[in-house]
């Protein structure tokens, strides 16, 4: 089963339910959720089933990506996030990106 494309250094998956049927597992997107990490230097994502009964399903990655805001909307664009609308989980610097929120040295009082 041949998925992967290479787009902007990115390597990810362009057909999400043909490896949901590969792998014989659900298609339902309230399964799933997809997990992004970023760092520096790497930028992936992973599909993380809601039980951990099924394994992790890896659907894009990249090390030249850094972690930003537009970087991010690129993988997001690519494995067509759209088109399932995983819940998606991730550390807190990635959901401050996806919920707009600027990045670097925010204060925190408690």
């Amino acid at each position: 089963l041949n998925t992967d494309t290479s787009m902007n250094s990115l390597c990810y998956c362009t057909d999400i339910n043909g490896v949901y049927v590969a792998m014989g597992q659900s298609q339902l997107a309230i399964d799933w959720h997809l997990f992004i990490d970023a760092s520096k230097r790497s930028l992936k994502a992973v599909l993380l089933h809601n039980c951990n009964v099924m394994p992790s399903i890896p659907i894009a990655h990249s090390v030249h990506l850094r972690e930003s805001y537009e970087n991010i909307q690129v993988l997001i664009n690519a494995i067509g996030y759209n088109e399932h609308k995983w819940l998606l989980c991730g550390d807190l610097k990635v959901i401050g990106m996806l919920m707009g929120m600027q990045s670097g040295f925010t204060p925190c009082t408690l």
